[in-house]
């Protein structure tokens, strides 16, 4: 009977199972399947996102993406055509690889790629069709010799220039593509017969290539370097506008300011200022690529492109000071909100007045006309004599009160606490007895003294900083007066950064400033004599 009830509970058991296992497989599946149609869902909504996202800060990107497109459809035509690619032969594909390569997303980049790829090729070809030309009157063994000598002797020359400082800003994708095609044509020669057709065809393809490439970027939907270094600019005094406005309001009207607060990637004050900080690279970039284009515009006759450099360069000296202000709003000790309320209304009116200002300066560059002759208004210097006034005004809060007069008692005290446990912790060596057990005896008693001499201190180090905080009370306004005076230094810096506007403006011939004319139009004529500086720089050729 026991066995029997065995049998069947096993059985049973058996049964579950067999049926068990594979509702419990199949479950698994459910979700593992579950879960992955939900990270495509995810994944496909965050593709979107980024796409969307993209598109929508620039819509020029489309365009370009556009553009690049169609030039290497227009260059498989060389491979796809079958006349065209009985001419070119396998020779089309530097063709497509040139597109690739040169086509960017600004013209003055596609320029410079462009110009310096046709040009190290012209010169790669014409050197390695030199040098095999003298090396085939030659045998073969001396023939190779040469041929090796001269790539030896022409690869260290050319990469020892590339460090050259004008050369590796203007023409070192140049050298690279000059060392590349010379290798190419000249190692290749000493196995193929017919070198100058393999010089033909190449230099034709890349030919092709970059005259594609530069018809899409000049022509189609240009864009331009120079104008997106000036709408940089003006994006970089707005930003900066934007900050010392945040910053002044943040400091007198937020209920408490927040301790260890790190969300500087959502934080306004530190969007304003980023750009500013981050400028120098793509400036110079910008700046470089701007000095390859030819002039594009009817608003000045040359594109005063180093002067944007150096404007650029003083407003980042203006943004450090407005990182400083920020830090103000992040310290850990703060001026009483009772206090700040008293230098509220000259401060907000101070910052207002910068604010303004640079509002006015961003908007001149973007209108391409000169500064108004009271951009510097007396309003500005009103706002500075109010909050210079209110300031002294309150004395006793930034020169002392009553409680400076318990600084030299508390400062006392503590000298008298540090004397006392000199006194009672000393050690007198004289009073040590030279025999070993007594010794002993007085290191056992100093290794003890130590440990109480450390205990000691540690507890010695909060009061005398409780000491020395409290002696800070008499000047609790000592925060506001660095708020203060670093907009007061921003006021200072102001004018370094209206002489650089005015000088870009005088460069540019920036029309003359009317109040009333919100129309375009250049009012300094083009110079009789010196030509050359509305062309394209002597280097890009």
């Amino acid at each position: 009977m026991a066995t029997k009830v065995h049998v069947g509970m096993e059985t049973e058991m058996n049964g579950n199972g067999r049926n068990g296992v594979p509702e419990m497989v199949k479950n698994n599946w459910k979700k593992r399947l579950l879960d992955f149609s939900g990270k495509m869902k995810r994944f496909t909504g965050c593709l979107w996102r980024t796409i969307w996202k993209a598109g929508r800060e620039d819509p020029r990107r489309i365009i370009h993406a556009f553009k690049v497109g169609l030039c290497l459809t227009l260059v498989s035509l060389l491979y796809l055509i079958e006349p065209l690619f009985k001419s070119f032969g396998t020779s089309a594909i530097w063709a497509v690889m040139t597109v690739v390569v040169v086509l960017e997303f600004t013209a003055g980049a596609t320029l410079c790629k462009g110009l310096n790829r046709g040009l190290g090729t012209v010169l790669a070809g014409s050197l390695a069709f030199l040098i095999n030309y003298t090396a085939t009157r030659s045998e073969s063994v001396v023939r190779a010799v040469f041929i090796g000598a001269a790539v030896f002797l022409i690869g260290t020359a050319a990469t020892y220039m590339r460090f050259f400082p004008y050369i590796k800003k203007n023409y070192d994708y140049g050298v690279v593509i000059f060392l590349l095609t010379f290798n190419l044509i000249t190692v290749s020669s000493y196995r193929v017969e017919n070198v100058l057709k393999i010089v033909h065809d190449r230099f034709y393809a890349i030919s092709i290539g970059c005259a594609i490439c530069l018809f899409m970027s000049l022509l189609v939907f240009p864009i331009w370097s120079g104008e997106d270094l000036h709408n940089s600019t003006v994006g970089k005094l707005e930003g900066l506008a934007k900050s010392i406005e945040a910053c002044v309001n943040e400091y007198f009207n937020d209920p408490e300011i927040k301790e260890n607060q790190d969300k500087s990637s959502e934080d306004p004050i530190y969007k304003g200022y980023k750009a500013v900080l981050d400028s120098k690279s793509i400036d110079e970039t910008l700046a470089l690529y701007a000095s390859w284009e030819p002039r594009h515009s009817r608003h000045c006759y040359r594109f005063p492109w180093q002067q944007y450099v150096k404007v650029g360069a003083v407003l980042r000296q203006f943004g450090y000071t407005v990182v400083a202000l920020h830090g103000c709003l992040q310290t850990e000790i703060q001026t009483p909100r009772s206090v700040r309320a008293r230098f509220k209304d000259p401060c907000i009116r101070l910052a207002g007045e910068v604010t303004k200002a640079l509002m006015e300066l961003a908007n001149n560059i973007r209108r391409r006309r000169h500064c108004s002759p009271e951009i510097l208004s007396d309003h500005l210097h009103e706002a500075l004599q109010d909050l210079d006034t209110a300031i002294k005004s309150q004395p006793r809060l930034f020169l002392g009160s009553k409680k400076n007069q318990t600084t030299s008692n508390m400062l006392a005290l503590a000298a008298a606490h540090a004397a006392r446990y000199k006194q009672d912790h000393g050690v007198s060596l004289a009073s040590v007895k030279t025999d070993s057990s007594a010794f002993l005896e007085w290191k056992r008693k100093r290794v003890g003294r130590e440990e109480a001499k450390e205990n000691e201190r540690k507890a010695l180090r909060p009061q005398l900083s409780k000491i020395a905080i409290t002696s800070l009370e008499f000047s609790e306004a000592l925060p506001f007066a660095a708020f203060a005076s670093l907009l007061v230094e921003i006021v200072a810096r102001l004018d370094h950064v209206i002489e650089e506007v005015e000088e870009l403006g005088r460069i540019a011939c920036y029309k003359e400033f009317n109040p009333d004319d919100d129309d375009i139009s250049v009012t300094c004529k083009r110079p009789p004599v010196d030509v050359t500086k509305n062309q394209l720089p002597s280097h890009a050729f």
